[in-house]
């Protein structure tokens, strides 16, 4: 994604088991690769873990000012 993925956008370098498909790759942005999973990012079920990040991504939004 060129400009970056804006939030609630899922990643377009996603598969359809939700595997990144450029890990490991040069070309993969760095804020992926900081992004260190964490008990409290990832909880107990994946339902958890897609809730912590919707919430990550609401909290970064750009001001619209």
């Amino acid at each position: 994604m060129p400009n970056g993925k804006p939030a609630g956008i899922r990643c377009v370098q996603l598969d359809a088991l939700n595997r990144c498909r450029i890990f490991g790759r040069p070309e993969r942005p760095a804020v992926c690769g900081r992004l260190a999973p964490s008990h409290e990012m990832c909880g107990p079920s994946r339902e958890a873990a897609l809730s912590y990040l919707t919430r990550l991504e609401a909290l970064t939004l750009p001001d619209p000012r």
